[in-house]
């Protein structure tokens, strides 16, 4: 790992994590950013290897340098690092394309593993976050309908929730009444055995209809 972006707003934390980055790639240059815009402007920039993304920032949210950073440097490998290690946040991220998902609360030495170990194709998931994410399939899985139930209309509405969009977002994209939005989401929660949008979105990503970022 040659060039490697950070995106963290608390000043600590960031020198926190530049100092976790040296000690597993002494030789590697950093690019540090403390807000959303400047994480945009850096992702512009092509070459980087490696960027540990916050989600929240205080002009917004990490995703969005994210997906940037996939546009302008797809090589590179995108991994949040995080306090929120909710179903929503872990979602959203992944739905996003992270490549990876590390809490700040975990010690150093195994971020700092986690981070080694992508030189061997392993992604880097803190152990709490990957139980919940086996835990979701073993919860919802079988519980799944086959894909083919889901009409045209429906897997459009299931690709834009995935993608985090708010119903009246969904409605302003594909032209529709909030209440049919509303309906269709309804009849897609109906069919995939599932209750919330967090679930829908592990969907989306599993089924192939959320974009690129």
């Amino acid at each position: 790992m040659n060039r490697i972006l950070i995106v963290e707003d608390v000043n600590e934390t960031r020198k926190w994590l530049c100092e976790i980055v040296r000690s597993a790639f002494p030789a590697c240059g950093i690019r540090e950013a403390a807000t959303v815009r400047a994480g945009l402007a850096a992702a512009g920039e092509a070459g980087f290897d490696l960027a540990l993304i916050d989600l929240g920032l205080p002009d917004g949210s990490g995703l969005d340098v994210l997906r940037r950073l996939q546009q302008t440097c797809p090589g590179a490998i995108p991994i949040v690092t995080t306090v929120m290690g909710d179903d929503a946040s872990i979602v959203a991220a992944l739905s996003a394309g992270a490549q990876g998902y590390l809490l700040k609360e975990s010690p150093v030495e195994l971020l700092t593993r986690h981070l080694l170990q992508l030189a061997e194709g392993i992604p880097a998931i803190s152990p709490s976050v990957a139980r919940r994410i086996m835990e979701h399939f073993r919860r919802t899985g079988p519980a799944a309908s086959p894909d083919g139930e889901l009409t045209a209309r429906e897997r459009e509405v299931l690709a834009l929730i995935g993608r985090g969009l708010r119903n009246s977002e969904v409605a302003a994209d594909l032209g529709l009444a909030d209440s049919t939005v509303a309906s269709h989401i309804k009849a897609i929660y109906r069919k995939l055995g599932i209750s919330s949008r967090a679930e829908a979105s592990w969907h989306a990503t599993r089924m192939g209809l959320t974009p690129e970022p």
